[in-house]
């Protein structure tokens, strides 16, 4: 069997900028998917003056790009992006965006525009969207499975547009005429996640990395080995990232200290509310990652694969599991996923400034140690 191209490669980390705010206790903040102020209630706004210390700090430990999530609660996610350009010179900006929302003519002018602002230095997170309610408050009325035909149309018009192509297109749900840009030097990477059949066939089609949630290493993998087939029909070859948080100390006690910390400040109500809320979402990414936090607050209910831990998913919408434990342990799961098939990873902790350094002068070191990096 020919290997994939991309096992000798080496890892791509990546951070995460949290536009709902970021606290040390609240494991709500980051995703604002449920849009419920009572837990968005941040200790750190945030503004540009904190948000641009975590671009910095990543750019400055050597994190490759930094994800611009996208939702409801959250910051405008270009309007921050750009901004925080001129507040760095060489990170990456993976910007979340919703198909529908904009015109894909509108949408390349606005790539573009990027791309000169910050000198190349964009990626897209394409986030077709799994919640009803979340895209009705954008006044976006599509179905589920509606919403994959439609970015599928969106991307293959958009991709036309970087290339300088004057386009006509008449679809299923865009009518466009004579549509140009001037073509792109740097086109950026398109991620795109998901767990539905829809989700695997619109990544497989157009995404160049397809990057999912983090469940156990061998499931993850299982995931993505389904994109990969997909994508090898179409005669494509994908890289694949997953997107995880992380507690990393010198020694195991401590991080599972900082984990079960942070379980302990929940409020109960909260708890049930939102498992009720992420058990019967539209989203099947949202119910998988539902699934691995379960009905207990424990460690022992909540570490669903050694040093894997399910406690953000407990309140956090979006990505709810966790890399706990020594720098030693942590570099150990990675390699895991690493033997998967996995070269990004999208990481962050709470708070994202302080964690960002746990990170990169614990467990950083220890991957280039081992020739991972």
């Amino acid at each position: 069997m020919t290997p994939d191209p991309t096992e000798l490669a080496p890892l791509i980390l990546d951070w995460f900028l949290p536009l709902t705010g970021d606290s040390r206790t609240n494991l709500a903040l980051g995703s604002a998917t449920n849009n419920d102020q009572a837990l968005l209630a941040a200790t750190r706004p945030p503004g540009l003056p904190y948000i641009s210390q975590i671009a910095r700090a990543a750019e400055h430990l050597g994190f490759a790009a930094v994800l611009i999530p996208t939702g409801g609660g959250n910051e405008e996610s270009w309007t921050m992006a750009t901004a925080l350009t001129q507040h760095t010179r060489d990170l990456d900006y993976l910007v979340a965006v919703r198909p529908g929302l904009v015109s894909p003519t509108l949408q390349a002018q606005v790539t573009a525009t990027f791309q000169n602002v910050s000198g190349g230095r964009l990626r897209i997170n394409v986030v077709v969207g799994g919640e009803d309610a979340e895209q009705h408050r954008f006044g976006d009325r599509l179905a589920k499975e509606d919403r994959y035909r439609r970015a599928d149309e969106y991307l293959s018009i958009l991709r036309r547009l970087w290339t300088g192509e004057h386009v006509t297109h008449h679809g299923e749900f865009y009518e466009i005429d004579d549509a140009w840009i001037a073509p792109l030097d740097h086109v950026p990477e398109i991620y795109l996640g998901g767990s539905s059949p829809a989700a695997l066939d619109v990544a497989a089609a157009h995404a160049d990395v397809y990057l999912t949630w983090g469940e156990p290493p061998a499931q993850a993998g299982a995931k993505i080995a389904q994109v990969r087939d997909r994508a090898a029909a179409l005669g494509r070859t994908l890289r694949y990232g997953v997107r995880l948080h992380v507690i990393a100390r010198p020694t195991s006690d401590e991080a599972w200290r900082v984990a079960d910390e942070l379980v302990a400040g929940l409020d109960p109500e909260v708890i049930a509310r939102q498992r009720a809320a992420f058990a019967s979402s539209g989203s099947e990414g949202q119910r998988r990652q539902a699934a691995l936090a379960g009905a207990g607050t424990t460690r022992a209910d909540l570490e669903v694969h050694p040093g894997l831990w399910a406690g953000a998913g407990l309140v956090r919408g979006g990505a709810g599991t966790a890399l706990v434990g020594s720098y030693d342990e942590v570099a150990d799961l990675i390699a895991e996923y690493r033997a998967e098939g996995f070269q990004e990873f999208v990481l962050s902790g709470y708070p994202h400034l302080e964690e960002a350094y746990w990170f990169a002068e614990g467990v950083r070191p220890e991957l280039a140690r081992r020739g991972l990096l």
